[in-house]
């Protein structure tokens, strides 16, 4: 899973790559021509080496834009296996610490509500595996923790948890869950 950092360097003034970018940036296996007036370079993420374009290289409408590309923690085998645990248990927090012991404030808040309806739930703590946590944001489509999943559906992570609680429908949908 190699993650790069590329770069997009463009000039709508000629349909051809400026001839000053391929003096300046250097090239890689890798690179390759996207459109004719675009072209992308990819470094590697880590890198120390620094792009230094000299001034007037391009036109003043010429546009630099970095972008992060990510290759997906959310592997078949690992949605299988996260589908098998929420799946198999009625109610589980993936969140920040344990229950016993957690390590953020909103994890905090949604154990404490849960554990104030008696609600018998399973955590996992997203802390102690990086790879976990990235395909968990995939998976919900939910950036952050934590996670509440009730009946093998994402529910929401502390700030919805805590309205629906506040309004009663936390409890109803725990209530459901319990009894099916």
């Amino acid at each position: 899973m190699a993650l790069r950092w590329a770069m997009t360097v463009s000039s709508p003034c000629s349909s051809q790559p400026h001839p000053a970018a391929d003096a300046v940036v250097p090239k890689f296996p890798c690179s390759k021509i996207l459109h004719q007036s675009h072209r992308t370079f990819i470094f590697p993420l880590y890198s120390t080496n620094r792009l230094s374009l000299p001034r007037n290289t391009f036109s003043s409408t010429a546009r630099i834009s970095p972008f992060r590309c990510f290759a997906s923690a959310l592997t078949p085998q690992l949605k299988n296996t996260l589908d098998k645990v929420v799946t198999s248990n009625k109610v589980v927090l993936f969140m920040k610490g344990t229950k016993d012991f957690p390590q953020c404030g909103f994890s905090n808040t949604v154990v404490q509500i849960l554990t104030s309806l008696n609600v018998p739930f399973e955590t996992i703590n997203i802390l102690e595996n990086d790879l976990l946590r990235q395909a968990l944001k995939e998976y919900s489509s939910w950036p952050t923790f934590p996670q509440l999943y009730i009946e093998g559906e994402f529910f929401g992570g502390c700030d919805i948890t805590v309205e629906a609680y506040k309004n009663g429908q936390l409890q109803e949908q725990v209530e459901k869950a319990m009894c099916s």
